[in-house]
Order: structure tokens, then C-alpha cells, then sequence
């Protein structure tokens, strides 16, 4: 087989890209050489990492520095004062789910995104707070300290660092696949579970009610019920305009900042009617600055107990961060590396927690309208964290102002934004084994801790996963005489006539330790059952091959072998050939039993068979047979 040469335009000139010859007839070789076109000299193509590869995994920003110019600069500025806008009500609402102080979900907000955007790989993703990682870190510190004291802070920063070093230490070992073992089905299922727990810890101050804090789901809404009756009306009707005006705001105006809107309306409505003299408690001035220095606490006991809730906080950032980015990337364009942007969270959470800023991820509702609103580089992150910092530096005053209530409202809004109701309804409808994991990850977010939620989750993804893998798909073929070329069918789909002498069948998904079993006990049951002595795998649907695929392989061959037959197979994928060939299987199955295509190993199967075989056999399925040749 020849290959022709390609060109490639590089920074040192137009190379050439030609394949390493090899003898006619073998297997064509992966390797490439390459040569400037004015050169003879040639180098290997068997790339190591270039200076430009190693400087823009741990300087990321310089590979979108050139992209800035006045017209990205005005895109970039406009849409980093819109998020700034978007955050500044959604910022002081995460704080609060957090259990701290409202300044600490600002100072979230200016630090976190301007890191991530540095060093991450998405040009449209902004970090932040969340609601998600807030009620984990809630739960996670609140059962060590009161919300909103010191301790609780220092506790929390703690936790925000270590969440911060297993992000970067995931990404520094280009772990950036692990987060696609956690399915879409457990997110869904966690934040639909988060939400109601975010709507539970704010009914109080939606209601006016007092209630005893650290209490478990259904003792909270036990404690509710039990104090119905002292609900403070004019606390109601507070969030019943916030939330009332939100609405009306995003349905009519919905590029204008609906919770900001609501906020204000709320805090209005509370003037009007003299709130504070009827019960209607105040958010209280925030601190006018800029976030401060902190240190986080690092004692050896303290990392022991928050370690476990760091490593839930990091893997569901993680989550939360690259599916983002990714969902974003489909509609700009853009590629994205998952490895960077772990890289980049788990930089922004380590510098972070050194500037007063608690756990953050990506934000799909400011990533979504940081792209809406025409921003082209991550700089509109940056702009977005100055510019929040101008307001808090002008309108912090102005929040003594803020009803708890209205506040609560604003909460209420963002918890049933997270539950995606038309994907849990599709999941409910199509599949009885997501439905199980989705109900298992919702109830166990209600009544478990939040970190196990996660766990028990992808623990019953995976379980689901290796099922599957584990019993591969093994289709029957057969030569289809109604195609031009013979073309390999499945017998269940039309009813074929098979060769005798040699059995093909395809095998769909990966050969590794889990399918070993299902795959040797089918295929044994097909060669004593069908007395086979020779069996062709169409291999194209094989991924991957391990040790113990391998071995199952070679050992069914030599069962056939005895039986004076042998294993074939076609089409092997290029990476799978490269490893069965470095273990030895090639060597122990023998080179002339694989083939790089269908037609070559039946042509070779029939060319070995006896005369008295050919003479005898009435069936003819292959054109060989007859001494014919697929067109």
C-alpha cells in the first residue's frame, strides 16, 4: 500500500509529510517523516511537546494576547460590565447559601474569574460563586462552626484551598477525562436535589419565621410546619414583590439584570411600608473594599476533616466548569482543554482562598450571557472582576437597605432555575436504569451528606457503564448477495446464507478484563454448538485490547487451531494493531491470520482450504469460492 505525501503549512515554512516505506504487502506504518520542501533534510514526525506547546500549558493567556485589538477590547468591555452587573445580586445571594458573610461572595467574584481566565482554555467561561458548590461548602463547614463567624470563614478558605490543590493536581496529571465518568444524569439529579435544599434553608426568611439552624431536611420542615402560624406577612409580601418583579423584568426585559431588578423593587417596597418596624429584617451595610489578605488554616486535624469535602467540592467544580465551557465552545467554535481548564479552576480556587474568596466554578447563566453579549476574549472576565469591584467601591452603603426577605426571593428564583425539569422528564420517559440513578443522587442529596451524594452517584454510574462494557455486542454476519460488493450483513437483519466452514462475526466495544467472560463464554458456546473450526472478527468496531483480552484471543485460537482451523481478523484499528503487536499476540495467532480488510482474509481463507473442500462444498457465499473478486 502507498500513501501520497501532504503539505503542511508550519511556522518554519511549508514541510512535506510523507509515510516511512514499507515492504509491499504489510501493514502500513504510522510513522511520518517531514521535510521543509527547499530541504533535504528530513526529520521524525514523533512529536515531543514544543517550547510554544510547554508555554501555553502554563502561560495560556499568551496564546489570546495577539487576538486583542480595539475591536475586541469594546466587545470585551461591554460585556464585562453586563456580568458584573448580573453578579452583583447573584454573588450576595451564593454567600448566603454559603453560610457567609455577603462581602465574601463579592470577593469570590473578583478573584476567582480573572485566574480562571488566565490560565483556563475557555475564552467565554466566567467563574465564580455557584449555587451548587455554595450548599456543598455550607454543609460541609456548618457542621464544624456557626455560619457567618470567624472560625466558620477561616474553615472555609481551608476548604477552598484544598479544593484548589486537587483541581491542579488533576490537571497537572491530564486528568482532564475524569469528570466524563460522572454522567449528566447524576448532575441533573444533584442540583434538582441542591435546589430544594436551598429553598428549604430560605423559606425562614421568606416567611419571617425563626427557626434553629443545622437542622436536618425534614426536621427543618417539620420545625416550619409546626411555626406556620406565626408567618410575618409583610416579610411575605417583601419576597412576593421581589420575586413578582424579577419575573415580570425577565419576561418582558430579559437582557436587563432581573435579579438586580428585583432586589431593588423589593427594597422599595419595604421602605414603603415601614418594614423594619414590622419585622422585616435588614441585610446590613457591606464592607466598602476590596477583597482582603487572608490565610487559611492549615493544621493537620483541620485538612484531615475537610479533606473528604474538598474532594466532592473539586469534582463537582470540575464538572460544573468543563461542561460549561464545553456547552459554550459548541456554539463559538472553539476547542476546548480539559486538562487547562482544571489547571485553571484549581489555580483560581488556590489564589483565591489567599484573597478572602470562597469555593467557585463556572457559572452557566454568566458564561451564556458573557457570549450573548459579544465578549471575544477572556480579558471580558478580567473586566468584569474590575468592574465589580467599582460598584461594591460606590453602592456597598446602599445594601443596609436589603431585605433579608428580598434577598431570600432572589434565592428562590436562582434554586428553581437549577432544577432542568424538561431533561429529568426525558429521563423518566426513555431510560428505567438513568431514571433509578437520577431518583438514587436526588433523595440521597435530601437526606445523605452532600459529598456522598456525589459519590453514590458516580459510584452507579460506573456500576451502569461496566454492565454495559461488560457484555459487548456480538453480531452474526453473513455476505449479502444483493449488494454489489457481497457487503458483510447481519443475519438478524435478513435472513443470509452463512459459509459452513467459516464463521464471521463482529465485535462491538472494547476486548479489556470486564467483557473477558462474555465474550469466551459466547464464543465457545458458538464452536462447540456449531462444531466451528474457523472464525473471522471483523474487529472495526474494537476500540481497545488489554492484557486479558488478548490472552482470551490467543487461547480461542488455539482451540480452533486444534480442531485444524484457526482465528482471523480484519480491520483492526490502527492503535489496537500497535498494541496486540507490541505484547506478542501477532506473533502467537500468526501474522498470516490478520488482515486490514474483509475481502483479503476471505480471499485467503478460501486459497487454504483442501481441494476436496472446494469441490464439495455446495454453499458458494463468497465470490471466491468461485473464483471470482469483490468489485
Amino acid at each position: 500500500m502507498t500513501s501520497s505525501p501532504c503539505y503542511l503549512q508550519c511556522p518554519v515554512g511549508l514541510i512535506t509529510i510523507e509515510p516511512i516505506d514499507t515492504p509491499r504487502g504489510s501493514r502500513p506504518s504510522t510513522e511520518y517523516i517531514a521535510a521543509p520542501i527547499t530541504s533535504g533534510n528530513r526529520v521524525s514526525m514523533k512529536a515531543h511537546p514544543t517550547e510554544r506547546d510547554v508555554i501555553a500549558r502554563f502561560f495560556p493567556f499568551l496564546t489570546w494576547l495577539p487576538l486583542i485589538g480595539r475591536a475586541t477590547l469594546k466587545a470585551d468591555l461591554l460585556a464585562g460590565f453586563t456580568g458584573a452587573v448580573i453578579v452583583l445580586p447573584q454573588a450576595v445571594a451564593f454567600a448566603a447559601i454559603a453560610g457567609l458573610p455577603p462581602e465574601y461572595g463579592l470577593y469570590t467574584a473578583m478573584v476567582t474569574p480573572v485566574v480562571a481566565a488566565l490560565f483556563g482554555s475557555s475564552y467565554h467561561l466566567i467563574s465564580g460563586p455557584t449555587t451548587a458548590i455554595s450548599i456543598v461548602v455550607f454543609s460541609a463547614v456548618s457542621q464544624y462552626a456557626e455560619p457567618g463567624s470567624g472560625a466558620y470563614i477561616g474553615l472555609a478558605l481551608t476548604l477552598t484551598f484544598l479544593a484548589g490543590f486537587f483541581q491542579l493536581a488533576f490537571g497537572l496529571a491530564r486528568l482532564g477525562a475524569l469528570v466524563n465518568f460522572v454522567s449528566h444524569t447524576v448532575v441533573t439529579g444533584f442540583t434538582a436535589g441542591a435546589a430544594i435544599l436551598i429553598v428549604t434553608s430560605q423559606l425562614k426568611h421568606v416567611l419571617g419565621l425563626t427557626l434553629p439552624r443545622g437542622e436536618s431536611f425534614i426536621d427543618t420542615w417539620a420545625a416550619m410546619a409546626t411555626h406556620f402560624s406565626t408567618v410575618n406577612g409583610f416579610v411575605v409580601a417583601v419576597a412576593a414583590v421581589t420575586i413578582g418583579a424579577a419575573v415580570v423584568c425577565r419576561r418582558f426585559f430579559p437582557k436587563a439584570p432581573n435579579l438586580l431588578v428585583g432586589m431593588v423593587a423589593g427594597s422599595l417596597a419595604s421602605l414603603a411600608m415601614g418594614g423594619p418596624e414590622h419585622g422585616v429584617a435588614l441585610l446590613g451595610e457591606i464592607p466598602s473594599k476590596l477583597p482582603p489578605i487572608s490565610v487559611p488554616e492549615f493544621s493537620i486535624p483541620v485538612i484531615r476533616q475537610l479533606a473528604p469535602d474538598a474532594f466532592a467540592i473539586a469534582l463537582l467544580g470540575l464538572i460544573e466548569a468543563v461542561s460549561i465551557s464545553r456547552s459554550v465552545a459548541a456554539r463559538s467554535r472553539q476547542l476546548i482543554d480539559g486538562n487547562q481548564e482544571f489547571i485553571g479552576q484549581g489555580l483560581s480556587n488556590l489564589v483565591g482562598s489567599f484573597f478572602s474568596s470562597y469555593a467557585g466554578s463556572g457559572s452557566f447563566t454568566r458564561s451564556g450571557i458573557n457570549y450573548a453579549a459579544g465578549a471575544k476574549t477572556p480579558l471580558s472576565a478580567i473586566f468584569a472582576a474590575v468592574a465589580l469591584m467599582a460598584l461594591v467601591l460606590l453602592i456597598a452603603p446602599l445594601t443596609a437597605w436589603l431585605p433579608l426577605a428580598s434577598m431570600g426571593g432572589v434565592i428562590l428564583i436562582v434554586a428553581w432555575n437549577l432544577i432542568d425539569f424538561r431533561h429529568i422528564r426525558f429521563i423518566l420517559r426513555v431510560s428505567p436504569s438513568e431514571s433509578a440513578i437520577l431518583a438514587v443522587t436526588f433523595f440521597s442529596t435530601l437526606f445523605l451528606e452532600l459529598e456522598f451524594a456525589i459519590y453514590i452517584g458516580v459510584f452507579l454510574s460506573l456500576i451502569l457503564f461496566l454492565s454495559r462494557s461488560s457484555t459487548p455486542d456480538i453480531v452474526i454476519m453473513a455476505p449479502d448477495p444483493a449488494t454489489r460488493s457481497r457487503q458483510l450483513t447481519s443475519i438478524e437483519k435478513r435472513p443470509l446464507h452463512e459459509c459452513p466452514h467459516m464463521k464471521i462475526i463482529r465485535i462491538d466495544r472494547s476486548i479489556y478484563f470486564g467483557s473477558v467472560g462474555s465474550i469466551r463464554s459466547r464464543i465457545e458456546a458458538m464452536i462447540e454448538k456449531e462444531r466451528l473450526t474457523n472464525m473471522l472478527i471483523v474487529s472495526e468496531g474494537i476500540n481497545y485490547i488489554d492484557l486479558a483480552g488478548a490472552e482470551m484471543l490467543v487461547e480461542l485460537s488455539d482451540v480452533l487451531k486444534a480442531r485444524g482451523g484457526g482465528l482471523y481478523f480484519c480491520n483492526l484499528k490502527t492503535t489496537v494493531f500497535q498494541f496486540i503487536a507490541h505484547v506478542g499476540f501477532i506473533d502467537r495467532i500468526g501474522e498470516d491470520h490478520i488482515f486490514e480488510h474483509k475481502s483479503e482474509a476471505i480471499a485467503a481463507f478460501v486459497a487454504r482450504r483442501d481441494e476436496a473442500c472446494r469441490r464439495e462444498c455446495a454453499c458458494r457465499v463468497f465470490r471466491e469460492c468461485s473464483g471470482e473478486k469483490d468489485s
